[in-house]
């Protein structure tokens, strides 16, 4: 029998551009900056951690973990004075709503293929925990939308904020720090590569070149930068973490449920990647 961790990492590539895709499409910033942010990264950083409420830019660095604090404060708490966090929070399911509608179709938002997927998302989440995650009790807080598409949606960010409060915790256990953690994972070979890494998250140069100088040091990079057989081994240990803390979802849903949920989630998927909600040659694959 597949372990519930298995589960969890195979949902999780199923379902994450569902979610994913708010990061990139027009309808975000169109509704955010209406709301009265201003355009750019103000509206990824206000509208992500709007659920926690007015917090403070160290509030989010921590539990966004690898974006440089410095970036973080150039947007928050300025965005709170601009825009409330409620006010926030509902430009976002508006940007939401009306981004899901233009990718998938009215057509398949009213589907009951899609319906069926939002009630198996909602029932996965309550086998969700609070405890020590601080971004998915945010938006664990927020009343549950009417319709279905939004329901999914939603249901979907609270797997994903589940999932990313689990991987910190992995990340901390096993000593990688928020820029050691980004540099270790562009070694994977599997996110960002190096350049763009540094410029969405912030990071200059020197402070990336001494992340790295730090990981060789330890034994976690060689010299042309790619990954030891430890850190091969450290990044594994981490994902395998990763997964069991996110397991508990995909049990109480039951493997039967999963397995449908993730059929789903992938055709779902697939039509958004189609539809171009992310720009060429960019899924995020970030937790």
């Amino acid at each position: 029998m597949e372990q519930a961790s298995e589960l969890a990492a195979r949902a999780h590539k199923a379902l994450n551009a569902l979610h994913s895709m708010i990061y990139f499409v027009p309808e975000a910033e169109q509704f955010l900056t209406e709301a009265g942010l201003r355009p750019g990264r103000m509206g990824y950083f206000a509208s992500r951690a709007a659920p926690c409420g007015a917090v403070g830019p160290g509030t989010v660095a921590a539990t966004f973990y690898n974006f440089n604090p410095d970036l973080v404060a150039k947007y928050i708490p300025r965005a709170w004075t601009l825009a409330s966090p409620d006010r926030v929070v509902e430009a976002r399911f508006e940007a939401v709503d009306a981004a899901l509608r233009r990718l998938l179709g009215d057509e398949v938002v009213a589907s009951a293929e899609l319906a069926e997927a939002a009630e198996l998302a909602r029932a996965a989440t309550a086998g969700c925990s609070g405890d020590g995650r601080p971004l998915y009790a945010g938006h664990a807080d927020l009343d549950w939308p009417d319709e279905p598409h939004l329901v999914l949606w939603h249901a979907i960010s609270l797997l994903r904020e589940h999932r990313g409060d689990g991987h910190i915790a992995a990340l901390v256990v096993h000593g990688l720090g928020g820029l050691a953690a980004l540099v270790s994972h562009t070694a994977t070979g599997q996110g960002f590569l190096p350049a763009a890494a540094k410029e969405t998250r912030g990071w200059s140069d020197e402070q990336w070149d001494a992340a790295v100088a730090a990981l060789r040091e330890d034994g976690i990079l060689d010299a042309a930068g790619a990954l030891t057989e430890r850190g091969v081994a450290l990044r594994e240990r981490v994902e395998e973490a990763t997964n069991a803390a996110a397991a508990d979802p995909w049990r109480h849903l039951g493997a039967e449920k999963a397995d449908r949920l993730i059929t789903l989630g992938k055709g779902l998927s697939r039509r958004v990647v189609e539809a171009g909600a992310f720009p060429d040659g960019i899924f995020a694959s970030s937790r």
